[in-house]
């Protein structure tokens, strides 16, 4: 166990950077990645959600009673700036069908996990972020394929009660499972957890060597629109989150959390709902995969800005 403690403290720590790696070797040289399957997707998200759901305890709901004012602009803020986003991006930059769909739905998923890790790291408030990404999670079987039927209904077709059965059975139901186990058995639990980092960046680095493996061709096609595409989704989020938690006047461990958590989406839900959703949009998965590769590395420089930020303002002081 101590030895897998410490591979899961290194994946954690050079995450960001073993995922690139691997997405430019599957871009580059897919045949070396091609065994993993895109079928694969679904579990491998259950495996991540699961992990959450052993982390999560009643204490990170806490924030819903406590501070209902900052949980309710932050799930507004998720729900509206990134779609809204997306939706602006793929109009601007005129995309296809496919890679239009993907870009939406990495705007209406809610945020991922690593959102929490980078707040902590920023120096923003953890209890807050652990709040808004558990909250918001919950709300995506509702809101995810509502908006996303809103925003491509004039595009493609969009089965929102499939979404929906996917969110359930993909998200839901491992927290939940998780939860549960962690509330039966919490020390069990807590040994786990010790683990979840290396288990977690496999499944991820799986689903992006899948993604980016299968669909190197297009993506070399049209990998300098969608790349810019992604990072200025991702960019813009992170500004407009901390633009609205200044403008409401929230302090700054807030609107740290506040402009990560709003960054960074789930990346990987966007890519397996994309994989099911729209079976015969076979590039609707990229964005999320390249999602999956970009917040990681800016996550971690945004970390380092925000941290340096409070530091130079504690020296000023």
């Amino acid at each position: 166990m101590a030895f897998l403690e410490k591979i899961s403290g290194f994946c954690g720590k050079y995450m960001a950077l073993i995922v690139f790696v691997l997405a430019a070797l599957a871009l580059f040289v897919p045949n070396t990645c091609l065994w993993v399957q895109m079928g694969w997707i679904s579990y491998l998200l259950m495996l991540v959600m699961f992990g959450m759901g052993l982390t999560l305890k009643p204490v990170d709901f806490k924030p819903l009673v406590t501070r209902p004012r900052d949980i309710l602009i932050g799930c507004a803020a998720q729900f509206a700036l990134m779609p809204l986003i997306a939706f602006g991006l793929v109009k601007l930059f005129n995309l296809e069908p496919a890679l239009a769909a993907g870009v939406i739905l990495v705007g209406t998923c809610p945020g991922g996990t690593a959102s929490n890790v980078i707040t902590y790291l920023a120096g923003g408030d953890v209890a807050l972020s652990v709040g808004m990404t558990s909250i918001n999670t919950l709300l995506a079987p509702v809101l995810t394929p509502s908006i996303t039927y809103l925003l491509l209904k004039s595009t493609v077709d969009v089965d929102a009660k499939a979404m929906f059965i996917s969110i359930v059975e993909v998200v839901i139901l491992p927290i939940a499972l998780g939860f549960v186990i962690n509330r039966l058995m919490p020390k069990t639990s807590e040994k786990c957890a010790k683990v979840l980092p290396f288990v977690s960046v496999v499944a991820i680095c799986l689903i992006v060597m899948s993604v980016v493996s299968h669909s190197a061709e297009r993506i070399l096609t049209t990998g300098g629109v969608i790349i810019a595409v992604v990072i200025l989704h991702n960019l813009l989020g992170y500004l407009c989150g901390y633009g609205v938690a200044k403008a409401l006047r929230l302090d700054i461990a807030k609107a740290k959390a506040l402009s990560v958590e709003i960054g960074m989406q789930n990346s990987g839900l966007a890519t397996s709902l994309a994989a099911t959703a729209f079976p015969a949009l076979a590039a609707a998965t990229v964005p999320g995969a390249l999602f999956s590769v970009w917040h990681n590395i800016s996550g971690a420089i945004l970390a380092n800005i925000l941290r340096g930020k409070e530091e130079g303002k504690e020296d000023g002081e």
